[in-house]
């Protein structure tokens, strides 16, 4: 089975025909959905498109505590949707690559053309 994708942005890009994912692929996806189903970590990882923050940065920036940010943080480095560096004492986060950037990117634009147009 293929699927037929096309991508539409301000105009229209290339078509592709694309192999079906495979069992392993979608519950990948799946779990990397789920993961950016909690609004707290989805505004972490949007706060994170900006550049590195910390821990109380973050904290500050989506506005929770932050244990709570050092917990969802974790599940995200798990999952490799952000990776750190330790300086000092202090551990800094960043989003680990740029299909993160696309997916956050893409989901929110989504979201925001959904609401003006409904």
């Amino acid at each position: 089975m293929y699927w037929l994708v096309l991508a539409w942005y301000d105009t229209c890009v290339a078509t592709q025909i694309v192999k079906a994912p495979a069992e392993e692929e979608v519950r990948s996806a799946v779990g990397m959905l789920k993961l950016l189903g909690d609004e707290t970590r989805l505004r972490v990882i949007w706060a994170l498109l900006e550049g590195e923050h910390s821990v109380n940065e973050l904290a500050e920036l989506v506005g929770a505590q932050p244990a709570a940010v050092s917990q969802h943080l974790a599940k995200l480095r798990l999952a490799r949707l952000v990776r750190s560096r330790r300086e000092g004492t202090r551990i800094f986060y960043v989003v680990d690559d740029a299909h993160v950037r696309r997916l956050v990117e893409e989901v929110l634009s989504h979201a925001d053309h959904v609401a003006t147009d409904g």
